[in-house]
């Protein structure tokens, strides 16, 4: 553990330091399943889960038994035994920075050690507006900022897990038609373990009408942090793959970039990052960073560099 001169909340660690502190944490996942938890642009290892990944697996397990002997209290005093209740665990950051393969490596391990429990994983992207509704209030280039996300219906949906709820509803999104599946969704059934997984999780904007915010029903919240530049190279990249792929499904909403020649879609991508995922790191997500339980910040190979705890 680093010892700064400087006054913060955090304690720091390398990855050396942090990697003691997995003491005798089983290494459950193979190659094989890791593979289709990784994302389309990541090349995770194994020893970067084993350095990692266990680790905070064994952390956020004190946690939770932490928060069971608090449950088990509060039930003592209220004199009778209050519903089952979630432990949700929230993971924020920028566009392509690994939020949804750490979100998946999280699930797989929390699931299987120390004992099988049921941890369901949700994105914030459901809670996005339906494309019709950010077309007509003129907010498709505002898309992934507070303004585009149904706030209140997530949080109506937090409250109802939090309050032990049964079959709780979370719509669905779609990454190829950039829109809400209609009449589909996760359901969400009393699990030990919710993992929220978005760009908002730690946001306190674009709620008007509510002092309530998503970060309140969130018990322990992870923000994946990298440089700007590295962000912006690593989306480029994504998207140049996407056009080799994803982009040529004719229902694909982005086909129409998959004609694109590399230097026009390298310049497009560039222009979307700037207008509107870059601009939207800076204004929105980025300012969330410090209220985080956890940052785990990556170099430009993905790996994480430096983990910072808060005290």
């Amino acid at each position: 553990m680093e010892i700064s001169n400087q006054l913060t909340p955090f304690l720091h660690f390398n990855r050396a330091q942090w990697a003691n502190l997995r003491k005798s944490v089983p290494l459950k996942l193979t190659e094989q399943d890791l593979k289709p938890l990784l994302g389309f642009n990541e090349d995770l290892s194994l020893e970067e889960v084993s350095t990692i990944y266990l680790p905070l697996t064994r952390l956020i397990n004190y946690y939770i038994d932490e928060n069971l002997r608090r449950q088990t209290v509060l039930n003592r005093f209220l004199g009778g035994q209050n519903p089952k209740v979630p432990y949700i665990i929230g993971i924020a950051g920028s566009v392509a920075v690994g939020k949804s393969t750490s979100a998946r490596i999280l699930q797989s391990l929390l699931s299987h050690w120390p004992k099988e429990r049921k941890v369901d994983l949700i994105t914030t992207d459901g809670f996005l507006y339906p494309l019709e509704k950010l077309k007509q209030d003129n907010l498709l280039q505002k898309k992934g900022f507070p303004v585009s996300y149904d706030t209140a219906k997530l949080i109506r949906f937090l409250a109802e897990v939090k309050s032990g709820h049964e079959n709780v509803q979370s719509p669905i999104y779609s990454h190829l038609t950039y829109d809400i599946i209609p009449n589909q969704f996760d359901i969400v059934n009393q699990p030990d373990i919710l993992i929220l997984e978005g760009l908002n999780v730690l946001q306190t904007g674009g709620n008007k009408t509510s002092q309530t915010f998503v970060s309140d029903f969130v018990d322990f919240s992870i923000y994946v942090d990298a440089k700007e530049a590295l962000l912006k190279e690593w989306y480029i990249k994504r998207f140049l793959k996407f056009r080799q792929s994803a982009f040529k499904d004719p229902h694909s909403y982005f086909k129409h970039y998959a004609e694109l020649s590399e230097q026009d879609a390298i310049n497009t991508a560039t222009h979307i990052w700037e207008k509107i995922n870059g601009l939207n790191l800076r204004e929105n997500i980025l300012p969330t960073r410090e209220r985080a339980n956890l940052i785990l910040t990556k170099g430009a190979d993905h790996a994480v560099e430096l983990v910072k705890l808060r005290k």
